[in-house]
């Protein structure tokens, strides 16, 4: 187990604590799974990977777990277009995301130049940008 991995988990237990949650095995098992996770998990993804650790584990702990979670402000709950809702940890650095349309893997990103020409797009219309999420849907180029 890394740092992270022990600082995340540690993290979400404290929010789950704070909330008033017991902090079971299978909870422990799930919040390990998230503070590991690289990439952008949906729930019955979740569930598969704690069930492998504990067979123990139900499919309704595991969308309690990132109801409270996403509550919370611990994670992020991202529904990219035609897909299931998938999670990933709010801490961070702002990126965006870019969604393979024939395998489902997300990539992300970030471009100081998106950023800045967002910014300007919105100061142009007379706003100021406060949030934004860009979604890029896109298909692998093939070789020429």
């Amino acid at each position: 187990m890394d740092d992270r991995h022990g600082q995340a988990a540690g993290n979400y237990e404290a929010i789950l604590r704070e909330a008033g949650v017991r902090i079971t095995r299978p909870r422990r098992t799930i919040l390990a799974i998230l503070a590991d996770g690289e990439d952008h998990p949906g729930a019955l993804e979740i569930f598969r990977r704690a069930a492998e650790i504990d067979p123990a584990i139900s499919l309704s702990t595991v969308y309690r777990t990132m109801k409270l979670l996403e509550e919370k402000g611990a994670i992020q709950r991202h529904v990219f277009e035609g897909g299931p809702s998938r999670f990933e940890q709010a801490a961070g650095r702002h990126h965006d995301h870019l969604i393979d349309v024939e395998t489902g893997d997300v990539v992300e990103f970030r471009s100081d130049r998106i950023e800045r020409l967002q910014e300007e797009i919105a100061r142009e219309l007379g706003y100021e940008l406060v949030s934004h999420r860009l979604e890029l849907y896109a298909r692998r180029r093939k070789p020429d």
